[in-house]
């Protein structure tokens, strides 16, 4: 056992913690804890999640990690192999995603602009139709109130089309038109999945307005996962690699709790609606997302 593993438990046993507590409190399987005790970084899922770990279990017993780093700087992996190609590849690809996602968003407005116009020209186009056959039939009366005028004999077939007209007109405007049925359809509110909280390495969203939770994590490298249901308990623990895709149906949870161990590598899905990291992906690791569901209630 290292003096770094030394300090830590010490920490742990001060305040009363077991490996089963820390597990539950960091996320953090209990192989990996005894690990980090004992010095067998081996036995991490990957050289970059070391320092994270560490970090965590500072955080939870109390101790300061930048502390800890500094006096065990000759102890814990600062070097990895895979860093250095991996940070390349993170810029290239954040460049790649930040110049692709300018392009969408730059041409979303203009396209929801033209769905508004050719929405609103529709919506002209039926009115008109609307007022133009609202106005035809009143063309009759008029001609009927001439022939009245003119052979006051003939006064009774002409008063004829005057008491079908309104009664025709009344049922047409009886009818629901094509904008009320295009109101009613605008009124159904859009599923919402927002930030409400950022601290740290945790994120809290939630998802509303939605008839389902379905939840999918695709990874583009290695990447370590966990999902939690609402009573913390594990759904799914283990590594991720590159094009990987886990599915989960979270429509009778009220609570998802997600341990991202890699979050450069790894997008999230709901609904198939893309969760936007809040927390900088290359400056935070490890990100813990907590998904508050409330399902739509229907009126």
């Amino acid at each position: 056992m290292t003096e770094l593993g030394n300090r830590l438990k010490e920490a742990r046993e001060a305040k009363d913690y077991s490996l089963d507590d820390l597990q539950r409190i960091t996320k953090i399987q209990k192989r990996y804890l005894i690990g980090i005790e004992e010095g067998n970084y081996d036995a991490m899922p990957g050289k970059f999640y070391v320092r994270a770990f560490i970090k965590q279990y500072c955080e939870a017993v109390g101790l300061p990690p930048e502390v800890i780093f500094e006096e065990h700087k000759e102890e814990i992996p600062k070097t990895y192999e895979d860093e250095i190609p991996m940070s390349l590849s993170r810029v290239q690809s954040r460049k790649s995603v930040s110049e692709s996602s300018t392009k969408v968003f730059d041409f979303l407005p203009k396209l929801l602009i033209a769905l508004f116009v050719i929405g609103a020209l529709v919506a002209l186009w039926v009115f008109w139709q609307g007022r133009v056959g609202d106005k035809a039939p009143e063309a009759n009366p008029s001609e009927n109130q001439s022939q009245v005028d003119v052979d006051e004999n003939q006064s009774a077939e002409g008063e004829k089309p005057e008491k079908e007209t309104p009664d025709k007109k009344q049922t047409d405007e009886d009818k629901p038109s094509d904008d009320q049925k295009a109101d009613e359809d605008e009124a159904k509110p859009e599923q919402s999945l927002e930030s409400v909280n950022s601290s740290g390495y945790k994120t809290t969203y939630e998802l509303k307005n939605a008839d389902e939770f379905k939840l999918q994590l695709s990874a583009k490298g290695d990447t370590w996962v966990g999902v939690y249901n609402t009573v913390d308990e594990a759904l799914f623990e283990g590594l991720l690699k590159k094009d990987n895709k886990k599915d989960f149906d979270l429509s009778g949870e009220k609570q998802a709790y997600l341990i991202i161990g890699n979050a450069s590598n790894t997008d999230i899905s709901v609904n198939s609606q893309q969760l936007e990291y809040k927390i900088s992906a290359t400056d935070v690791v490890r990100q813990d997302i907590i998904i508050h569901y409330e399902p739509q209630t229907n009126p």
